[in-house]
This record gives C-alpha cells, sequence and structure tokens, in this order.
C-alpha cells in the first residue's frame, strides 16, 4: 500500500486534493525495485493545465512500454499547497509512487509557453533541486527541457542540464540506454552529458560559449567542447502512424481543461502563416493513417470513459481523409452517446453538415480565425483567407441555423495601420450584416457576433522573427482604436469586442526571443514572488519590472530593436528544417504583401524537402 506525501489534515485544508493523489484510471503503478531509470515527467502548471496535453500522454505511455523504466508525472502545485509545502519542507512528490523528484535520474519538463519559466524554478525548488545546473551534484535528477518553447531554449538554458530538441519520439530511448551505460560503470553527472551532446537533437548549453558584442547582439556562439555539435539537428517523426500513441491515456479524477478523448489526426501545417512558429516547426506535415485513427478512436473511447472525442491538429480541413474519418465517428459516437469536437476547422459547406450533425446548432458558436481584418493584411501575414470566402461561410452558417460568430485576429503585426485596425470592428459588422440579410421569420433571435483580439509575439523560426513589437501603451492604444471603431458599427449592439493583456504580451515577447542574459531577469523575478504568470489572478507586472531594473538588462533589447537579416540570432544554431533563407525570402514577400501558395499548392523550397516525408514527397508517390 502506497503511502500518500501529503497527510489529511493538508488534503483537507488545500483546494482540489485530486490534484496531487495520483491513482487515476491507466496510471502505471510498477516496482521501483524492479526498474534501472525512473523518469519524472513534468508539465509547470496546475494539474488541470498538464493533464490536458496530449504531448505527456504520448511520452507517458512510450516510456512506460519499456520494463525498465518507470515513468510518473508531476505538475506545479497550486499556491495554497505550494506556500504549505515551503513551511514544511515537504519535497515535490510524483504522482504515481508520491516519492521525492530529487530521488529520481531524470526529471524532464516540457514547456508549451513561456509565461510558465517561473513555475519551471518553483517545481526545482519545491523538488530540492538547485535552480541552476551548474551547481547540481550526482546526487540530483538530470533536468531535461523539451516541447516548443526550446526551438529557443536560450533565456532558460542556465536552469537545465539538457535539451531534447523536437518531436519526443525518436531518440528519448537512445539517451535513456547512454545514461543506463553511465550509471552502471558509474560514471559522472559531466561524463554523461558531455556524451549526451552526441547524441542528434540534445542539446547541453554547458558545453557552449556565448559571446557579446558591444551593441548586445551576439558575436558569436560556439560549442567548447568536441563532443558539441555545431548544429543541434530538429528530431521529427516521419511516420506519425507506425510510431507511439496511447491507447490507454491517463483519466483524471477532476474536470480538467480538456477533459476528452484526444486524437492527433496529422501533425504540422501546409498554410504557412507567416507569424504562426507551430505551423513552421513542425514541418512537413504528416498524416496519421485512417484505419489508424478508427482503431485508436474506438480503444480510447472504451478505455477511458470520456464523453467526448476531439480531433487535434493545426488545420483538420487539410486532413484528407477528413470526410471518412468524420462519418466514421459519428457513426460510432451515436450510438454511444459522445459528443464530438472539431476544432481548426475551415468554414465550408462539408464542416457545417457535419457540425449540424454534432452540435446543438442553437447553443454552439462557430469560430473563424481571419487574424486581421482588412485584406492587405491578411496578405501580409499569408493567411490565405478572402473577405469574400469570410462572408460567404458565416452567411451558410446563419442559413443552417447559427447565430453566434467568434472572430479571432491579432494587434501589432508588421506594417499594420490604423485603418487596418478600423477593419477589425468593419468586418465584424460585415458579418453581422449577413446574418441580418436573411429574412426575420427565418433567423434565429439576434445575432452575436464575438470580436477578440490577441496582439502579435514574434516568434523563433517563422518569417516575423525579425519584427520589432510594440509598447504596452501602444497596443492598448490599438485596442481602443478597435472599441471605438465597433461602436461606432450600424450593428453595434451585435457586437461584442474582447482584448488581451499587453503587459503579459510584452514579457512574452523578451522571452520568446531573448539571449542567456534574461535568464538574469527570470531568476531575480522568482526570488521577488513571481509565479503562475500565465494566470491574470498571480500575474505581478510590476515585480517583473523590478526584476529587470535590478539586473540592469533592458527589456526593449528584445522588444523594440530592428533586427538586420544577417544578426546571429539566439537560436541560429538549431537546425529546425526551415532554412533561414527561406525565412528571409517569406519576410520581403510579406513586406510587399505578396501571397506564397501553400504546400500542396506549389513547394516552396523552405527546407522541409530533406527530411523525405510528409506533404513534400506524397505528390510524388
Amino acid at each position: 500500500m502506497r503511502k500518500l506525501a501529503l497527510n489529511d489534515e493538508i488534503l483537507l485544508k488545500i483546494e482540489k486534493p485530486a490534484r496531487y493523489i495520483g491513482n487515476e484510471v491507466n496510471s502505471v503503478m510498477k516496482d521501483k525495485e524492479n526498474v534501472d531509470v525512473r523518469f519524472a515527467m513534468c508539465f509547470p502548471d496546475v494539474y488541470e493545465i498538464g493533464m490536458s496535453h496530449l504531448g505527456i500522454q504520448i511520452l507517458y505511455d512510450m516510456l512506460n512500454r519499456r520494463d525498465d523504466i518507470w515513468c510518473e508525472r508531476v505538475y506545479s502545485p497550486w499556491i495554497d499547497l505550494d506556500k504549505v509545502m515551503r513551511e514544511e519542507q515537504i519535497p515535490l512528490f510524483a504522482l504515481e509512487s508520491q516519492d521525492p523528484i530529487k530521488d529520481f535520474d531524470f526529471l524532464g519538463i516540457t514547456i508549451q509557453y513561456e509565461m510558465c519559466y517561473t513555475n519551471i524554478l518553483q517545481v526545482l525548488d519545491l523538488s530540492q533541486i538547485p535552480l541552476l545546473a551548474k551547481d547540481r551534484t550526482e546526487a540530483h535528477p538530470i533536468v531535461i527541457g523539451g516541447g516548443p518553447c526550446v526551438s529557443n531554449p536560450e533565456p532558460i538554458a542556465d536552469f537545465f542540464d539538457l535539451f531534447y530538441i523536437g518531436e519526443g519520439e525518436t531518440v528519448y530511448f537512445e539517451l535513456i540506454d547512454l545514461y543506463k551505460e553511465y550509471k552502471k560503470a558509474g560514471r559522472s553527472r559531466k561524463e554523461f552529458l558531455e556524451a549526451a551532446a552526441t547524441v542528434e537533437g540534445i542539446y547541453v548549453p554547458s558545453l557552449y560559449d556565448v559571446v557579446y558584442k558591444e551593441d548586445g547582439t551576439i558575436e558569436s556562439f560556439v560549442p567548447n567542447h568536441p563532443n558539441a555539435q555545431p548544429i543541434i539537428k530538429k528530431q521529427m517523426v516521419l511516420d506519425v502512424t507506425n510510431t507511439y500513441y496511447p491507447e490507454k491515456p491517463v483519466v483524471p479524477f477532476i474536470k480538467v481543461t480538456q477533459d476528452r478523448v484526444v486524437l492527433e489526426i496529422q501533425r504540422g501545417c501546409i498554410r504557412g502563416c507567416r507569424f504562426c512558429q507551430a505551423g513552421m516547426l513542425y514541418r512537413p506535415t504528416r498524416e496519421r493513417n485512417l484505419e489508424m485513427l478508427k482503431e485508436y478512436a474506438v480503444k480510447m473511447l472504451e478505455n477511458t470513459g470520456h464523453e467526448e472525442i476531439s480531433l487535434s491538429s493545426l488545420s483538420s480541413s487539410d486532413y484528407s481523409k477528413l470526410p471518412e474519418l468524420v462519418n466514421f465517428l459519428i457513426d460510432v459516437c451515436e450510438k454511444k452517446k459522445i459528443n464530438i469536437s472539431l476544432p481548426s476547422l475551415r468554414i465550408d459547406a462539408f464542416s457545417l453538415d457535419v457540425m449540424k450533425k454534432v452540435q446543438d446548432v442553437k447553443k454552439s458558436s462557430l469560430t473563424f480565425a481571419p487574424e486581421a481584418g482588412s485584406q492587405r493584411m491578411r496578405d501580409v501575414i499569408n493567411k490565405g483567407l478572402t473577405e469574400e470566402v469570410i462572408l460567404d461561410g458565416a452567411g451558410q452558417a446563419f442559413e443552417a441555423g447559427w447565430s453566434k460568430v467568434k472572430l479571432y485576429f491579432m494587434l501589432g503585426l508588421p506594417t499594420e495601420t490604423e485603418e487596418d485596425m478600423k477593419d477589425i470592428a468593419r468586418l465584424a459588422d460585415k458579418v453581422a450584416r449577413r446574418y441580418y440579410e436573411i429574412p426575420k421569420d427565418q433567423r434565429n433571435g439576434k445575432c452575436q457576433i464575438t470580436a477578440s483580439t490577441s496582439f502579435f509575439i514574434p516568434k523563433p523560426f517563422t518569417p516575423f522573427q525579425w519584427a520589432t513589437m510594440c509598447r504596452k501603451e501602444d497596443y492598448l492604444h490599438k485596442a481602443h482604436v478597435v472599441n471605438h471603431e465597433m461602436k461606432e458599427q450600424l450593428n453595434h449592439k451585435s457586437l461584442k469586442y474582447n482584448w488581451h493583456e499587453a503587459d503579459v504580451t510584452v514579457l512574452e515577447g523578451v522571452f520568446a526571443r531573448g539571449d542567456r542574459r534574461v535568464g538574469k531577469a527570470l531568476l531575480e523575478a522568482y526570488r521577488l514572488g513571481c509565479i503562475y504568470d500565465s494566470w491574470s489572478e498571480t500575474f505581478r507586472n510590476d515585480l517583473w519590472l523590478q526584476a529587470f531594473e535590478n539586473t540592469g538588462i533592458d527589456m526593449e533589447f528584445y522588444t523594440m530593436r530592428e533586427r538586420d537579416l544577417d544578426e546571429i540570432l539566439p537560436w541560429d544554431f538549431i537546425d529546425a528544417g526551415v532554412t533561414k533563407a527561406f525565412l528571409k525570402r517569406e519576410w520581403n514577400r510579406a513586406m510587399n504583401g505578396e501571397v506564397t501558395p501553400n504546400c500542396r499548392e506549389q513547394c516552396q523550397g523552405c527546407g522541409a524537402l530533406k527530411y523525405q516525408g510528409g506533404v513534400c514527397i506524397e505528390s510524388k508517390n
């Protein structure tokens, strides 16, 4: 009988104790005496967010298929338990065994968004692991970072022993087998890290030196050890059908953000939106086999008891077997009273027909993501969506019975003018007008058009990685321009407008394109009390500003500065597939408002062809 790490007294006084007790349906229990490697897989946010993440479920299943490895889970304790653990010196523990993380061989942290960086330090701190990699000894786990944010690992480089760059299904076993070999031979932590640097896709920050110019830009970024590779190659699974995928995902005890079976139908996107990091990082687009998806859908529903299944993809409409898959799911789910969720669909006749079958039209809303209000701006970002297509889709939706539409836009995009901002409100009004063109007796009451804007953040490995950002007050001015224009529209009573927090945007921008030096500000912010920065109720911008001031780091160097196209960028040592030459070409096309065809229409020579897989070769087969 396992003993819980927290006693009853603590569990009864904290919010949602089920976050911390483990033993959920499909969680994996092993005898720790019979395994060689213990791996703690961490999502540095609260349980409800971490349990919703597909990537951890895939790696958890993959690692636990091996008898010699026990992979367990750990999440950030919420602030109530954080306080208790510090006061009572309780080390952070894994859910399955309830054992302290500090006793494990590996702590793997998936990093999905920049605003969780202070939570990474919280996890290390509560685990009683030194925050800085250089201070760790043989007694501490090897700390690994992975996920989309490690496409620029430099702001958090000082806190990690190594990073796994790319998709997790490829070289983890090679890395763990190397560790087993070194552990058995009694080799040191330092020797293991030097050997790990020879594994493709593994980046060991301590084996590289960065030199800066007087102006603050990078002079050189070079290995300081013969094992360290000058260029780290992103890892990628070419065959996404015959790879690891969980048949029995862990079922959470409490309601989580994504409380459903998630079926990843493909990886990557053919569209080439110039602001979108995922669309560039996960090239080439690779589809999963239809029969595999059918089989897994049935098994996962049976093994979890979930009442909803969601198709996961950057652009579901581009999956070539979507009609066959959806019709199969409708057949299976109708009998079992299971809901189907179809995010990231383009609104067309097929989509509307499907959604009518799987949604309550009167209650549900349809989502469009035009991203920009004007056609000029949509061409700059390569959205590939015309106003005619948007209004036609909305019209078809209204005629099919929908009356609620959500529109998503970005403010602060490169070359944006005030007219582009106002066009967000004008497009929302045109969508409302399209609704009121329907005869009154055929309408479903009044329509509600909700426009939401987030502020654009330039990300590494996108054509917009060179773009300048705005100051907080400039972002808010842009939102106020849209808000004022909304009130001027004919159908303003049918329009609603929401906008994002600007101070979070600026901070995210610093860490998205930061170098190693910003790690000092991160550490200082954590020491000042910053934690759960992606949660508005706990975000403290005043403490962040204090941290940058205390460490003498100029935020505007990372956000407002014009970058030269030939400047060495902090992430240039990573080969992510797309070439810098392609990104420069796309940046120049954006400045000229030129649209680039998608991958199926015409290959643009982005660099992903070298992988010889997915959409790059499908027309040749």
